[in-house]
């Protein structure tokens, strides 16, 4: 004789409950709403879609695809989406490169001042100094932005065709960011900035020469323009 089996009480009505519920959700939503969601899932997808063949594009090796569209591929992924592949090169950077800047102000009396280099490097240092969990803009922002703007420049700060204007205006936003529209009492009308290249000594058990004389990059003064500034147009 087979014993009877165990039902548990109520089972039945979770069941039902169960399936009720899994036929709620955007069956539930009224048809407005349902629109909306529809949309709102078609436009996220054609964004992400959008998005991966761009990088895909700009990674891949040169194709006709990349070629005929280089310009609309670089201006959406420089500088925000760049990627450094520094990280697994033989030979890695042995520098300290330090990013200054100084602004030419229209001072309140009439006439114009320039101010005097500002460290902004260690801005981002101090900043990070004692923080257990630093921001990405606090550490990279400043460092990978001038690593953009160096590597499409020539030695006289002339820039290297699109991405050379777009590193251009990137470093140039990052430094009215941190200064603003109004220092020391006047209008900020241009700005320069200059790297201050220190060569990092080898251990003392290394046979490696190398030279210790600290090198300054300073480029050519900038106008600013209402691009510049925080929430300018462009």
């Amino acid at each position: 004789m087979e014993p009877a089996a165990h039902q548990v009480p109520g089972a039945d009505s979770v069941g039902e409950a169960g399936e009720k519920d899994g036929m709620r959700g955007i069956a539930a939503l009224s048809l407005p709403a349902r629109i909306f969601v529809a949309i709102a899932v078609a436009v996220v997808t054609v964004g992400v879609a959008f998005h991966v063949a761009v990088v895909f594009l700009q990674t891949a090796p040169d194709n006709t695809v990349s070629k005929r569209h280089a310009e609309v591929v670089d201006s959406y992924v420089y500088p925000e989406f760049e990627r450094n592949w520094k990280l697994f090169a033989p030979n890695p950077l042995q520098q300290n490169i330090a990013v200054h800047a100084r602004a030419r102000i229209a001072a309140p009396g009439g006439g114009t001042e320039t101010t005097g280099w500002v460290n902004l490097s260690a801005m981002d240092g101090a900043a990070i100094h004692g923080n257990p969990a630093p921001s990405h803009t606090e550490q990279n922002e400043l460092r990978r932005a001038w690593e953009f703007y160096a590597d499409n420049h020539d030695e006289k700060g002339k820039p290297y065709g699109l991405r050379g204007r777009l590193s251009e205006q990137y470093i140039k936003r990052i430094v009215m960011l941190r200064f603003g529209t109004e220092l020391n009492g006047g209008s900020v009308e241009r700005i320069q900035v200059r790297a201050v290249v220190t060569p990092v000594a080898p251990p003392e058990w290394s046979d490696e020469k190398s030279d210790s004389n600290t090198e300054y990059s300073v480029q050519p003064w900038w106008q600013v323009t209402s691009a510049d500034l925080p929430g300018g147009a462009k």
